[in-house]
């Protein structure tokens, strides 16, 4: 079976399933093999009922059944009841619409059962259990089962018998990458890390697949970049700007001082800006340390010397603040620069005039999200683009933009805090400018790290930040209750905070499920204040500046990147108003407490994410992945910043010596590249 062949023709795969799995992005046998599990279950020792047990954790309980169970069909769903009881502990079993599981359930003998114990009036229950014989479940206990992202009707099983089928061929993939890199980076075969990472052997094996496929991300991502690169000539600078102060006076009427590292940004760029080639600049700047008013400065000096500037935001809610903010400052500065917006949720009509304004206004500022690099967007004088958070862009968006004009100077901005040397490898074909003091006008945020004995507390602490006509964020890991996943959702917080608080405070619900139209309009309304407390997954990590709000809670904060709990922390405090942020630690883990307590004693994004790079180990890569930048399938630039090293070494060391991949141990690599590079790298004279 070829990797190009239909996904219809595996043995078990009909029409309804096809259509299912394309869902989610699988449309061949290649791409079910690239569909890695975002995460691993692994079936716990069983065990006797005890005192020990602890709520909302998932267990497997080993109990003899000494009763028939009780099978109910007088109610609404059929339900089968079943009493457990050991050492003084009582435990509820529940199955719904099961009624033939009592089958299984024979008095006398020893079960298994699986799931999740909460505690309901004082005694323990395990609703919709696994049952288990002895001799089943030693088959799988302490076995890794790989856990899939799914759509509706598509089921973990369904996924994990299609893989399995296909996994059978002991040559699935060509592996490309030279023997002598492998031996050197002590690197397996690619076919062994596929089958290992969807079925490991044990937790070492799981850990050596994961290298070799994170290293095999990095590498590609790198060495498209670097022959991508090398094929590009610096563009010609076809834009005059004059040599003046009209920058210097903007800065004067600011009611704030500039920081040293905005000043030192901004120079870099408007020099930049008076060279004779192009410009392509990332400002990498922590999280509230000033970017934006850098790209409008920027921008104002291509509106002075006639020309068309755009900044591109990753989301509609963010866009409009821009165009809101560009306003202020422009009514601030005296000055009557023609803005634009631009975005995918417009009119028809108002997006006609959108372009009309584009096409006919030749120092225009241009704001939007992705709509303004559309096919029908025509600008008449582009001479500056800006890409707002780009790690939500691709470096393929990044270059769509910069066609739209006759080259235009190109600034990239991000608020991910990773350490220099990464970034040059991960921005290679980028200048690099760091922004990395944050304004004095902001007070530090004031943080603390408290179990979950302090969530009451937290609450009144909410409620009487909102008596001072502040708002609040809570942040939960998961969208809805999750099986396989501990950790608070979402979806049952945000009830539970509206009985809290009833009409007293208006709570609302943002997930990244949510139909964009819905995500907008929330978030428009928590910048309004007409929402006081926004119950959230991490969506909301690249979101809109709401100064008003001053408390972040962050429940199961133990399940975070540092990285991202320090963006998280940054949407607060933006205002004059302190901001505070509540860590509920729910781990016993010691590595836990000490890696929160470095986010903790600092809120400097770049100090966090080197110290969090030296805390985690080698497998620590199970639930919430710790950072979404470069869209990586597994790799991490933080946790796998050694591997991202090696990775950028071996492509370096390998166009070094063969720059062309026409040696015949590159025979391979030129072979995949040939096969598998996007269009816009296919010319490449390899």
């Amino acid at each position: 079976m070829e990797l190009q062949t239909s996904i219809i023709n595996i043995k078990g795969i009909g029409p309804k399933t096809e259509n299912m799995l394309k869902k989610i992005g699988v449309y061949t046998v290649g791409d079910i093999l690239l569909h890695f599990p975002r995460n691993y279950l692994l079936y716990p020792k069983a065990q006797l009922l005890d005192n020990e047990i602890e709520p909302n954790k998932i267990y497997a309980i080993r109990a003899i059944v000494s009763k028939t169970p009780i099978v109910k069909n007088n109610t609404r769903i059929p339900i089968t009841l079943l009493y457990l009881y050991h050492a003084g502990v009582n435990m509820e079993c529940i199955w719904y619409r099961m009624p033939y599981i009592k089958s299984k359930l024979i008095p006398g003998k020893y079960i298994i059962f699986y799931g999740k114990i909460k505690q309901k009036n004082n005694r323990f229950v395990m609703e919709q259990p696994d049952v288990y014989t002895e001799e089943e479940y030693a088959r799988i206990e302490n076995n890794l089962t790989p856990i899939y992202s799914l759509t509706a009707g598509l089921s973990n099983k369904m996924v994990t018998k299609t893989i399995a089928e296909v996994i059978k061929n002991d040559n699935l993939f060509m592996d490309y990458l030279p023997q002598d890199i492998k031996a050197k980076y002590n690197l397996c075969d690619y076919n062994y890390a596929l089958k290992q990472i969807h079925f490991p052997d044990n937790m070492d094996s799981l850990i050596v697949a994961r290298k070799r496929l994170v290293f095999d991300e990095f590498f590609i991502f790198i060495l498209a970049m670097q022959l991508q690169k090398s094929r590009q000539i610096k563009a010609k600078n076809h834009f005059v700007f004059k040599k003046d102060d009209f920058v210097e006076k903007l800065i004067k009427k600011l009611p704030y001082e500039l920081t040293d590292a905005q000043k030192r940004a901004l120079s870099e760029v408007r020099n930049d800006l008076r060279k004779d080639v192009s410009m392509e600049r990332l400002i990498q700047g922590d999280v509230g340390s000033g970017k934006t008013i850098v790209a409008f400065l920027a921008m104002c000096e291509a509106f002075k010397n006639g020309y068309q500037s755009a900044i591109m935001a990753p989301t509609e809610v963010l866009a409009r603040q821009h165009y809101d903010t560009f306003l202020e400052w422009s009514t601030l500065f005296g000055l009557d620069i023609p803005l634009i917006l631009l975005t995918g949720s417009m009119t028809a009509k108002q997006k006609r005039e959108a372009y009309d304004s584009i096409l006919n206004t030749p120092n225009a500022m241009i704001i939007g999200t992705h709509a303004v690099i559309q096919e029908k967007v025509e600008y008449c004088n582009l001479a500056l683009v800006v890409t707002d958070e780009q790690h939500r862009f691709g470096v393929q968006q990044r270059s769509t933009f910069s066609k739209k004009g006759d080259q235009p100077h190109i600034i990239v901005m991000s608020a991910t805090p990773i350490p220099r040397t990464l970034a040059i490898i991960l921005y290679g074909d980028l200048d690099v400018s760091i922004i990395d003091e944050v304004p004095a006008r902001r007070l530090p945020t004031k943080n603390c790290v408290v179990d979950s004995g302090y969530r009451n507390k937290a609450y009144e602490f909410i409620a009487s930040q909102v008596k001072m006509g502040h708002q609040a964020y809570v942040i939960c890991p998961l969208v809805e209750e999750s099986e396989n996943m501990d950790g608070e959702n979402v979806t049952d917080y945000t009830k539970m905070m509206q009985q809290l608080y009833k009409d007293k405070i208006k709570v609302a619900m943002l997930n990244g499920k949510m139909k964009p139209a819905q995500k907008n309009a929330i978030m428009e309304s928590f910048a309004k204040n007409e929402v006081q407390v926004l119950v959230s997954t991490t969506v909301v990590e690249v979101g809109v500046n709401v100064p008003n709000s001053t408390v972040m809670m962050i429940e199961n904060a133990d399940r975070f990147g540092l990285a991202q709990l320090h963006q998280l922390r940054g949407r607060i405090g933006r205002g004059d108003a302190q901001g505070y942020c509540i860590m509920i630690n729910t781990s016993k883990s010691k590595n836990a407490k000490k890696r929160l307590e470095i986010l903790n004693k600092s809120n400097d994004g770049f100090y966090i994410a080197s110290e969090d790079l030296k805390l985690r180990g080698p497998g620590d890569f199970f639930g919430i992945r710790q950072s979404g930048e470069f869209n990586f399938q597994l790799a991490d630039i933080y946790q796998d910043a050694d591997v991202l090293k090696k990775a950028a070494d071996s492509v370096n060391e390998i166009l070094d010596q063969d720059s062309t991949l026409q040696e015949d141990k590159n025979k391979n690599l030129k072979i995949w590249l040939e096969r598998h590079l996007s269009e816009s790298l296919q010319n490449i004279n390899l």
